[in-house]
């Protein structure tokens, strides 16, 4: 038996971890209202289910990233999986909406571990010149999960939504041991390397009120006094961030990741495209079971078309981006998927559904023809020592685009209609008198979507804007 190239196991491990992440989110999507009923939780609290999950990730994964650049990838990859499925566990046995927050932010530590360090050991086990074509196939088996998340959602939902966190339990296992057994360390761990701790510290801190302004801000208003107040001190600690590591010999973060110019355009196109397209699954669950009055099984149903055309786009745009550059597919997967963004800045309430199902089609082929460019074109240009914190900056940008999305979007909706409104469109039951609610509601998503083709079309600008490829030099 022809023995397999280790770089097809090492794949086989970062893909399952994806696979495994993207596919608990998925499946969760679906099922919030059930849980919002079982845990007779607010709106809010389950809001912050999905937003609180994104902040730690969007936190931690720069920091786990250099600390697999400084002691290897393969121990924190392992742990993320097992403490990811550990938190599965407690958030099934959760019985109030903060304990289930509390519970997913856990989870979101062994994401972030996962993440942080998933794409970094693809790159160390790929040549260059494969490089998209790897990332092209990880990102379709990601779409698989995006896939199948929400039907499999819908259907686990009919047995109880504790199901949904229960079913990850025997594939963490497995994902566990795969990993330990499997990986090697590839990265080559030099000796006499410090962690940056002030760095670490100053940069949680920093990021975590940055993000909680963004999206109080949102919801609060952007002259609130206390929204203010922690934006301005949110951005005196960056500043001494800043300070910090440009004076600290080994930094938590490489700040000439962001001065060459092709990696700085990259992360922010990535940025902008996460703001764009970060809240659609979130608002279309909204429109499908509230306005359309659709179980979670069919909701999730329809969701498919965008996963289904990004699965079947990505290997390919990740071999094309091998041999022609990267430039040119990201900036034009930016284009299509603001074109589909565009026709769901026409959604109605009577909108069919062959014409939503062919805007989410449009989407999922820009999407799928943007990222495994993207993220190729990033990892493709650092040296190895530093894939760690460049994949973990990549994987802040898109989180933080997301957690933005869905602050911006939440706060429109919120401004069209009313709180007890809102929530009883999200239930499903009776809303205001002759649909004037769910026409205000829909009003408010044509304003979400029209935002999002605005920043679609502005990241679309700042990734054809990237340059050329930077010279590393040894210091």
């Amino acid at each position: 038996m022809a023995k397999i190239d280790y770089k097809w196991i090492a794949l086989s491990c970062t893909t399952l971890g994806a696979l495994f992440s993207v596919l608990s989110g998925s499946t969760l999507v679906v099922a919030l209202p059930v849980i919002m009923k079982d845990l007779q939780a607010s709106m809010s609290v389950i809001t912050w289910t999905i937003m609180g999950y994104m902040l730690i990730m969007t936190i931690l994964v720069p920091s786990i990233g250099r600390m697999g650049d400084m002691y290897g990838r393969k121990k924190l990859y392992v742990s993320g999986f097992a403490i990811f499925t550990l938190a599965s566990f407690l958030c099934g046995l959760s019985q109030s909406g903060m304990q289930l927050i509390i519970f997913r932010l856990l989870q979101a530590v062994g994401g972030s571990l996962m993440l942080a360090n998933g794409t970094a050991i693809v790159a160390d086990a790929f040549p260059k010149e494969e490089l998209g074509k790897a990332l092209g196939l990880n990102i379709s088996v990601i779409s698989v999960a995006i896939i199948v998340g929400p039907i499999l959602g819908g259907f686990l939902t009919a047995f109880g939504w504790r199901s949904i966190f229960y079913i990850n339990i025997p594939i963490g296992i497995i994902g566990t041991l795969w990993s330990a057994f499997q990986l090697k360390e590839m990265n080559k761990v030099t000796e006499k390397q410090t962690f940056d701790w002030k760095g670490t510290l100053s940069f949680t801190v920093g990021v975590l009120l940055l993000l909680t302004a963004l999206s109080l801000g949102a919801f609060m208003g952007w002259m609130n006094p206390y929204v203010l107040l922690i934006f301005v001190v949110s951005m005196a600690i960056m500043a001494l961030f800043v300070r910090i590591e440009t004076k600290t010999e080994q930094p938590m973060l490489d700040l000439r990741l962001f001065k060459t110019r092709v990696i700085a355009f990259a992360y922010i196109s990535n940025f902008l495209n996460g703001i764009a397209r970060g809240a659609v699954t979130f608002l279309l669950i909204f429109f499908f079971q509230g306005v359309k009055g659709m179980d979670p099984l069919t909701a999730g149903l329809m969701l498919s078309p965008f996963a289904i055309a990004m699965m079947i786009i990505s290997p390919f745009s990740g071999g094309l981006s091998d041999r022609y550059g990267t430039r040119v597919l990201s900036s034009v997967g930016l284009l299509i998927t603001a074109v589909g963004l565009g026709g769901l800045m026409l959604i109605k309430a009577t909108t069919s559904i062959p014409e939503l199902i062919l805007w989410m089609i449009i989407m999922g082929f820009g999407s799928g023809m943007f990222f495994s460019p993207n993220t190729s074109s990033i990892m493709g240009c650092v040296p190895a020592d530093k894939r760690g914190i460049a994949a973990g900056v990549n994987t802040m940008m898109s989180n933080a685009g997301a957690l933005l999305s869905i602050a911006l979007s939440m706060a429109i909706i919120s401004s069209s209609i009313s709180p007890e409104a809102m929530q009883a469109l999200f239930l499903g039951t009776q809303v205001g008198a002759n649909g004037i609610a769910i026409n205000e509601f829909v009003s408010g998503l044509r304003m979400a979507f029209t935002i999002s083709f605005a920043f679609s079309l502005t990241a679309a600008l700042m990734s054809y804007l990237r340059g050329p490829k930077p010279d590393w030099k040894t210091e």
